[in-house]
């Protein structure tokens, strides 16, 4: 009980945004897959725009995100941090499993730009909503109560990732095609999956701890 009144040191906080951020940045996706899609299409310079989309979404998913956090009790808060701490055990066995290069997103009509176009994609896809409800959030609530240096310390790094390594696997695609990007994409993606899942375990067990001492 005294590590969640407490809050959460900048350092646990760092190792959580650099452990999910590389996950995120490298797990299979609709946001993978349209930065892989549009590197292809239209060269490495559209593929680096699309894989800065969650700069822009992302922020307000966050604060809606604690808006709703905020009007919920803290045994709700700790349980919804277990079912967050689970999807990510789920989510990184099951692409651990595929460790698949993502198949090319079909580009959707319109003359919208890549950047605006990834942003509407983020906006529509769910994976956002569930990781910063079930995940983010709560990591980001309880840095806060201890500093916002601790806040800053899981967002900074974790964004960074993020956008990173979208970057990276969209790089990898215009530098080598597509033989070379699916051997090194089929490895990163790998290990990303393994990343998630073991992170996602420690979150649903440290969870669980806060529950029972609720």
């Amino acid at each position: 009980m005294r590590e969640s009144l407490d809050g959460m040191a900048p350092l646990e906080a760092l190792a959580l945004g650099l452990s999910l951020g590389l996950g995120a940045g490298l797990t299979p996706g609709p946001m993978t897959a349209l930065a892989v899609s549009t590197t292809l299409e239209r060269g490495l310079r559209a593929g680096v725009q699309v894989a800065c989309a969650p700069l822009v979404t992302d922020g307000p998913i966050l604060l809606l995100s604690l808006w709703v956090l905020g009007g919920l009790p803290a045994p709700a808060v700790a349980a919804l941090g277990v079912a967050g701490g689970l999807y990510l055990v789920w989510l990184g066995l099951r692409t651990a499993r595929s460790a698949a290069r993502p198949q090319a997103a079909t580009s959707p009509e319109g003359r919208l730009a890549d950047l605006r176009r990834a942003v509407a994609v983020n906006f529509l896809s769910p994976s956002p909503y569930l990781f910063w409800v079930g995940v983010g959030s709560p990591i980001v609530r309880e840095a806060w109560t201890r500093s916002p240096l601790a806040a800053a310390a899981f967002l900074a790094p974790f964004f960074g990732l993020l956008v990173g390594g979208k970057v990276a696997v969209a790089w990898a695609v215009s530098a080598g095609g597509r033989r070379l990007s699916e051997r090194g994409y089929r490895r990163a993606a790998q290990l990303a999956g393994y990343l998630l899942a073991g992170t996602g375990g420690l979150l649903a067990w440290r969870s669980l701890a806060v529950v029972g001492a609720v």
